[in-house]
């Protein structure tokens, strides 16, 4: 099938397009596996990065809105709705910053730090059988 469409086009080889799209069909199939692993947890994979982000902050226990939406490369707008998600879960804890009226800083909570720890582990499993 590929060959059909790569011979309309100047200097496609069709092993890398079959390659690439091998790629694409086993990272989808990662992130399925990902997402249902996480909903048995009462997670998403978004509010599971942002868990990872906090806890993984090496000098800080919080980071800001705006930092954790910029990491992620994700709409300040999802951002706070997960947090709020994250919050009510008792995962999180949002308190306004020190530094800027206008900021809110964002920590983990023992339940979120025990979350994670419990998640932790499959996960790793999951990522390494994939490889």
């Amino acid at each position: 099938m590929v060959e059909g469409y790569a011979d309309r086009f100047d200097s496609v080889d069709p092993a890398r397009v079959l390659g690439a799209l091998s790629l694409m069909r086993t990272g989808s199939l990662l992130i399925r596996k990902l997402e249902a692993y996480f909903a048995s947890y009462d997670l998403s994979q978004l509010r599971f990065l942002i868990l990872i982000l906090i806890d993984r902050e090496p000098d800080r226990t919080t980071l800001a809105v705006s930092e954790i939406a910029g990491r992620l490369d994700v709409s300040r707008p999802v951002v706070t709705r997960t947090l709020q998600t994250l919050r009510e879960a008792g995962l999180i804890a949002i308190a306004a910053s020190e530094d800027d009226a206008r900021s809110r800083e964002v920590s983990l909570t023992r339940s979120g730090e025990s979350k994670l720890a419990e998640v932790l582990p499959g996960y790793f499993s999951i990522l390494h059988g994939a490889m």
